[in-house]
């Protein structure tokens, strides 16, 4: 860890803090940290490949003609990035969905892309989580065999 000294106004030190303490953060530097991750994701554009979990959920009205078709066969298209889906029955007219993700960070934008675009999709997001592959060998029960972990990087 390194030390890094930060001047804030004072009105802006108070939000931090209400900030903090709304949230249950330990001190303003765990609140920083989470508040600079977010930051540096939301910005950053990963090259292509970089291997990302991502979580898009999404508002939509499923008595828009030919939706949740559209919207199944966009999933099954794209078959490989799913990891799980699940859907909720908000009200009459309005559903919600969460799909997890995994992949290249390029490849989930595109498929949230595929999804938010949609007409009759309200609400939207698509929060994706830097990881990367890990080979390793190390025993599971009896099984000692070569297997990967995805481990999470803090950024991309």
């Amino acid at each position: 860890m390194q030390r890094v000294t930060v001047t804030l106004p004072e009105g802006l030190c108070a939000e931090l803090d209400a900030f903090a303490s709304a949230r249950r953060y330990a001190n303003r530097s765990e609140a920083m940290r989470d508040l600079l991750r977010g930051a540096l994701r939301d910005q950053s554009e990963a090259a292509p490949d970089t291997q990302a979990m991502g979580v898009l959920s999404y508002v939509y009205d499923h008595h828009t003609r030919d939706l949740a078709s559209r919207l199944m066969h966009h999933h099954h298209d794209h078959h490989a990035l799913s990891v799980t889906t699940s859907h909720v029955h908000l009200d009459h007219d309005t559903c919600l969905e969460t799909a997890i993700l995994r992949g290249p960070a390029a490849a989930l934008r595109a498929y949230a892309d595929g999804v938010l675009g949609q007409r009759g999709v309200m609400h939207g997001n698509l929060f994706l989580i830097p990881v990367e592959r890990q080979e390793h060998s190390h025993a599971h029960g009896d099984n000692t065999a070569p297997h990967t972990h995805l481990h999470v990087k803090d950024s991309f």
